[in-house]
């Protein structure tokens, strides 16, 4: 990477920093261009080699980018997946439609089967798959280059697929001890792969989803709790999201259940970086207000019309990062423009 390069991704992260401390003041701007790239293979285990070249293609467009649009984006290798990468190392069957995204089909049925359920190493062919394309990544872009994460969700959330959805919820409440040991193991695969994956390419990356930037911390999925009640989540989800930060030094989570009803919960999450919700106008509305003093946000929607001009009226003391889209180079300079011109922005 050129010094220049670097200067300018030196420059990003900083601003991502800044964004990150409650006392900030201001909003970050994320252009969704279309890339020069063809469209992603699906993430199969036979497409191994077309999966890095796509990846290796997008990164050298989002580096040829980085010269002349300068909004917050950075450069970034990724090693994609499915949501069904942890359920499968348990031994979950998968399904592989040829026209979308695979999708664990479920394991066990009954709270009887958890106590023989055998946590996987990271040997296990899947998970190696995925490390190993990273390595080769990672070993053509060099030490520096950014790796975006590959999909984590919460061990509940990896529990539910792992555990029949039909007998799941009840076990919630009838067989919670169950459930707990199913998360429990799952937690033990999970954070030995985020262990090995820090190891390996650093604690700087991009998250999953959405593709923010992080330095420290743990993101993750956590799209279960919508089917809950506060009680069940302050039982059995939220302390499981507690030690995820306190072991990681941060969290940022994604939900697209409707799950306002753990607003709550999920805000008095300790160092909470950013919460991203996928919902309808209406009700990210109101998140913007009720989060304004309480973490960064990135959510779904930013508005209707001109995102920018809209980002204007956001909360007093709010933190968001905003999504715009631009046809053309012409029209991606003239946003970044704009957005230097908002005020409070730092």
């Amino acid at each position: 990477m050129a010094d220049s390069g670097a200067t300018l991704i030196a420059q990003r992260k900083e601003r991502w920093a800044r964004f990150y401390q409650p006392s900030h003041r201001g909003h970050l701007l994320l252009i969704r261009l279309a890339e020069e790239v063809p469209p992603r293979p699906l993430p199969h285990p036979d497409r191994r080699g077309e999966r890095v070249e796509w990846a290796w293609q997008r990164y050298q467009a989002q580096l040829e980018r980085l010269a002349w649009l300068e909004d917050d984006s950075l450069p970034h290798l990724d090693v994609y997946t499915g949501t069904e990468i942890f359920a499968a190392a348990f031994g979950c069957p998968v399904h592989r439609p040829e026209d979308q995204m695979p999708f664990a089909l479920p394991l066990i049925r009954r709270a009887s089967q958890v106590s023989s359920l055998r946590v996987p190493s990271l040997d296990e062919p899947g998970l190696a798959l995925l490390l190993g394309m990273a390595d080769e990544l990672r070993a053509r872009a060099g030490p520096r280059a950014l790796l975006k994460l590959v999909d984590i969700r919460s061990p509940m959330d990896i529990a539910a697929l792992i555990w029949d959805k039909s007998s799941f919820y009840a076990a919630l409440l009838e067989a919670p001890e169950a459930v707990r040991e199913l998360a429990a193991k799952v937690k033990e695969l999970l954070t030995a792969f985020l262990d090995e994956w820090f190891a390996r390419y650093g604690r700087e990356y991009l998250a999953h989803y959405p593709d923010y930037y992080m330095e420290g911390g743990i993101t993750l999925s956590e799209d279960e709790i919508g089917a809950v009640g506060p009680q069940v989540y302050a039982e059995l989800f939220h302390p499981e999201l507690v030690e995820l930060s306190g072991r990681y030094g941060g969290i940022g989570v994604h939900c697209c259940a409707h799950a306002r009803h753990q607003w709550a919960g999920l805000a008095s999450l300790p160092e909470l970086r950013l919460l991203n919700l996928v919902q309808p106008p209406p009700v990210l509305a109101s998140a913007y207000g009720y989060l304004a003093a309480r973490a960064g946000q990135m959510h779904s929607w930013c508005g209707d019309g001109d995102v920018l001009t809209w980002a204007e009226s956001l909360p007093a003391g709010s933190r968001v990062v905003l999504q715009a889209p631009a046809a053309n180079l012409r029209e991606a300079e003239a946003l970044v423009e704009r957005f230097r011109s908002l005020p409070e922005r730092s």
